[in-house]
């Protein structure tokens, strides 16, 4: 997959809606109906191409939205659903029976880390976490019952990367599945260049960029993505996650704008990175060279979009974490707020939110300290204002 470009797939897409409409026709109805009994028979087995029967099984607006993703992530398929979580579950549940494992980045979203450490142990699937960053470690951790590698692009909330390439030589080397959560990372990365065999996003965040829909998606070979909606065994299908019409019409309007919307969140993020390492705040961010795998990121990247949109800084304490954010909110400069991809900024304490799931006691050994900020950047205009703006707030409470 040399020279792909998945802006180029994107821009390809061409959708006629029903009534000429430069805009796919949405179709808002839960059931369909049909002129024979044996189409709707044929339909139900699989067999009849164009025919929809009932929306949790398909319809014409997820369809649409699967290709265009599908053709973003150079996959064959995709699947959207009702959530990020709402593609991940699934997406492992179909991977693994009772008795199986999986070895997972020890740095991912809260909810993710809920779902191996805590209930997928009670469909007898197992998790060792490692540290995603030493493929020694993750070849380590490989058991005959193990079944995939799961590892986020830039992990949830420390922004460790993923050797994308390395990990898929793993993978293919004891016949395990990589599956990789491209989202924070969207355009920048393109996983399957790179050898993963299933990429997820949270369309939540930078894909739909509006913080007004909850949705995620599952891009993988046709054959998965049947299996997974598979009405007798399909995990997408049984589970019943089914993203609303009305949703995925709406993601696929804002998927339009993501590459420019990328470049923007990229290049204010780097712009706050720098000054604030410069002003000796401890500041993690894929683009500075201080980070542990900034070469790493580098060499997976696609350098027209940058290295994202998100970067932590360390105050210290909670306390001063808190305060901090506060100030900011009433200053205007975003919200305090989880969540990312947004056009303002959002600033949260992970260990306090989105990682709360992860016991005290592991996120310390991962280096989750309390002061930690997470900080999705936004579009801001003039970002030299908002850097200037943020420094007077830290100033003002003695951080700086």
């Amino acid at each position: 997959m040399k020279n792909f470009n998945p802006v180029n797939k994107i821009q390809d897409l061409q959708y006629f809606g029903e009534f000429g409409g430069v805009n796919p026709s949405i179709s808002d109805s839960s059931t369909y109906t049909f002129l024979s009994a044996k189409t709707m028979f044929d339909t139900f087995e699989g067999n009849a191409e164009g025919c929809y029967l009932y929306s949790r099984h398909s319809s014409p607006s997820n369809l649409y939205l699967d290709q265009a993703l599908a053709a973003m992530e150079g996959t064959e398929a995709a699947n959207v659903s009702a959530s990020g979580m709402g593609a991940i579950t699934p997406t492992l549940l179909q991977l693994c029976s009772q008795g199986e494992h999986i070895v997972a980045s020890r740095t991912i979203y809260g909810g993710t880390y809920a779902f191996l450490k805590n209930l997928a142990p009670r469909f007898g699937v197992q998790t060792s976490f490692v540290d995603i960053t030493k493929l020694e470690a993750v070849e380590a951790a490989i058991r005959p019952e193990t079944r995939v590698l799961y590892c986020e692009t830039v992990s949830n909330p420390l922004l460790e990367i993923a050797n994308i390439s390395g990990l898929a030589e793993i993978a293919k080397r004891y016949n395990l599945k990589l599956v990789v959560d491209n989202t924070f990372s969207p355009l920048s990365i393109s996983p399957i260049a790179l050898g993963a065999d299933i990429v997820i996003h949270s369309l939540t965040k930078y894909i739909n960029g509006s913080s007004d829909t909850v949705a995620g998606v599952t891009c993988a070979s046709r054959a998965f993505i049947n299996s997974l909606k598979d009405v007798n065994s399909g995990c997408s299908m049984l589970l019943g996650p089914t993203m609303d019409s009305l949703r995925s019409a709406s993601v696929m309007k804002n998927l339009r704008t993501l590459h420019i919307r990328i470049k923007q969140h990229s290049r204010n993020a780097l712009y706050l990175a720098e000054r604030f390492e410069r002003d000796g705040i401890k500041t993690v961010y894929p683009g500075l060279q201080s980070h542990s795998s900034h070469e790493v990121y580098k060499s997976m990247m696609d350098s027209e979009f940058g290295y994202g949109g998100m970067m932590t800084i360390d105050v210290g304490s909670l306390e001063k974490a808190n305060a901090l954010m506060e100030l900011m909110q009433t200053r205007k400069l975003g919200y305090l707020a989880v969540s990312l991809g947004f056009y303002k900024t959002l600033f949260s304490a992970p260990g306090t939110s989105t990682s709360s799931e992860i016991p005290m006691e592991e996120q310390k050994a991962m280096g989750l300290t309390d002061g930690l900020i997470r900080m999705s950047i936004g579009l801001d205009e003039d970002i030299e204002r908002t850097y200037n703006m943020m420094k007077t707030c830290m100033v003002e409470l003695s951080i700086l």
